[in-house]
């Protein structure tokens, strides 16, 4: 256990809790958008594989953190292509990040209410809750797409509070994304954990602005 988060939960009536990048390995969306849907693209528009990635880089960073960004069905329309056909092509690539899946059934333990809280479109959220079962850990899941605006925005907290009240004193809020936790810490939730190795094919991060765990298994172990 990382000395800081002794106790955290013990304190805690509200654990929401990301899914890409904090319990579900990042890899696979990884392989999805920087290696697959590029090279679709490509065949697709009868361009070179370098002229595809640099046109979807503009797109992607033009549309990072807004709600578009998230949507399968924008990117499909978008590029003409079926995004979630190619996420179930690679349905063998998506699984948890090590020592989620033990962290899930142990807090399963605590007197705690367990929030799935993602910006992951509907349609996707189904097809990991098919494959791996994700779903089944939580007291509720809140999707940013059923809010009309992702977790970046002040808009989402707003009405995921309409929605769940929590005392923002007693929650704790672990994502791997800095902008999501920024957006948590500025609506006031105090207890936030970055997970520094969302990816397992890449560099663990380092955790500049918030208390940095590797996996959810160390807010226990």
């Amino acid at each position: 256990m990382h000395p800081s988060c002794r106790n955290i939960l013990n304190k805690c009536d509200t654990l929401m809790l990301d899914m890409d990048g904090t319990l579900l390995d990042l890899a696979y969306d990884s392989f999805i958008w920087l290696d697959l849907v590029p090279k679709e693209y490509a065949k697709k528009m009868n361009m070179s594989l370098g002229d595809a990635t640099a046109q979807l880089y503009k797109h992607f960073m033009s549309l990072q953190g807004t709600l578009k960004w998230y949507s399968s069905d924008y990117w499909s329309e978008l590029l003409d292509l079926d995004i979630i056909k190619l996420h179930q092509m690679e349905r063998d690539k998506i699984q948890y990040l090590t020592g989620a899946e033990e962290f899930l059934n142990l807090i399963k333990t605590y007197d705690i209410r367990v929030l799935l809280v993602t910006n992951a479109h509907n349609d996707i959220l189904k097809l990991k809750s098919e494959v791996i079962g994700i779903d089944q850990y939580f007291d509720q899941v809140y999707i940013s797409h059923d809010f009309g605006a992702p977790k970046e925005s002040q808009l989402f907290w707003k009405k995921l509070s309409n929605a769940e009240p929590f005392d923002i004193k007693r929650t704790v809020f672990v994502d791997d994304n800095e902008i999501v936790l920024d957006s948590a810490k500025q609506f006031g939730i105090k207890s936030l954990i970055q997970i520094t190795k969302p990816d397992s094919k890449q560099k663990q991060q380092i955790a500049k602005n918030y208390l940095g765990v590797k996996g959810v298994l160390e807010l226990i172990e």
